[in-house]
């Protein structure tokens, strides 16, 4: 039987100084990658000139150039190109470990998966030791994503980087999942939906990809803009997520877990706006949450005494400010 063709879409924005070593580490696979869609989002540092030189020695890469609408029309233009029987995402900064692939799509296939989790390294740049994301579970057999998507939050600990899977591409079609375009953490939803459809999925604790955090450094007004993107992103996610919980399919216990994530990752809301520079529109966010009901929203969602005070300690606080 001839083997399953593996497509990886690769958003590429201003990432020159890394660049070099993502597409090594993709012509590195020993022929496990059949197709390889750099999607340029509008780039304009070197690295078009990168892409195009790289483009020309790997047979299966393909350069798309579009305008600039972020990460996630990035991923969902690739999306819309790819041919092959897996898809994966590889964000251009980042890089893979030697063979990532071959097992996960061996595992794929072999055993019908509609999704594949594999093992990922925080990777420090020589600045600390790099270390697993997931280190406190070893390899599943074949099992719902739901019940994945539960064992992960009862444990509190649920990765939700696309870059960490491989999925059968007719399953993503099935699901016309898409990432929301200028939304930050925009694995948060997308990863939840579709560990929700996931019929038979497994996770391989094998080491394949390497997450680069590099020291960065912000203006004030660069700062602004990145926490104000965070913060719309929280929201946003929150209340998908309380969509998604409300829906009634899913069972009490996943529900109340659902909420529970929402929560907790809710509170970065109040985390990012205490660290605006801009005192201004840290008032006026802080005025529009109050006015839309966010605490309220907190409150309904809440579980347990802990996440309950946590929240009425906020309201106060916003109360009294």
């Amino acid at each position: 039987m001839s083997r399953p063709s593996l497509s990886l879409v690769v958003p590429v924005y201003n990432v020159a100084p890394y660049l070099r070593q993502c597409l090594d580490s993709l012509q590195a696979q020993s022929g496990v990658v059949d197709e390889i869609i750099a999607v340029d989002d509008g780039s304009t540092d070197d690295s078009p000139r990168i892409l195009a030189e790289y483009a020309r020695r790997l047979p299966q890469m393909r350069v798309i150039r579009q305008e600039n609408g972020g990460l996630s029309a990035a991923r969902n233009t690739g999306m819309r190109h790819a041919g092959g029987t897996y898809l994966a995402f590889v964000d251009s900064d980042d890089f893979l470990a030697a063979e990532a692939y071959r097992m996960p799509l061996q595992r794929a296939e072999a055993e019908q998966l509609d999704m594949i989790m594999f093992n990922a390294m925080f990777h420090h740049e020589g600045r600390a030791a790099d270390r697993p994301i997931l280190g406190d579970t070893g390899r599943t057999g074949v099992i719902s994503g739901r019940d994945w998507l539960r064992l992960r939050l009862r444990a509190g600990r649920l990765p939700h980087m696309v870059w960490m899977h491989v999925y059968r591409r007719a399953f993503l079609q099935n699901g016309a999942w898409q990432f929301v375009p200028r939304l930050v953490h925009e694995d948060v939803v997308w990863t939840t939906h579709a560990l929700l459809a996931a019929a038979r999925f497994a996770y391989e604790p094998v080491i394949a990809y390497f997450y680069r955090i590099p020291v960065r450094h912000f203006s004030p007004e660069q700062n602004q803009r990145r926490l104000e993107a965070v913060v719309e992103s929280s929201i946003y996610n929150a209340r998908a997520l309380a969509a998604i919980a409300a829906d009634a399919a899913i069972d009490a216990e996943l529900r109340d877990l659902l909420a529970r994530e929402l929560v907790d990752g809710a509170f970065s809301v109040f985390h990012k706006l205490e660290k605006m520079p801009d005192s201004l529109a840290r008032r006026s966010f802080a005025a529009r949450l109050r006015r839309e009901g966010w605490y309220r929203f907190l409150w309904q969602n809440a579980r347990g005494y802990t996440q309950r005070r946590r929240v009425a300690r906020r309201y106060l606080q916003a109360l009294f400010a």
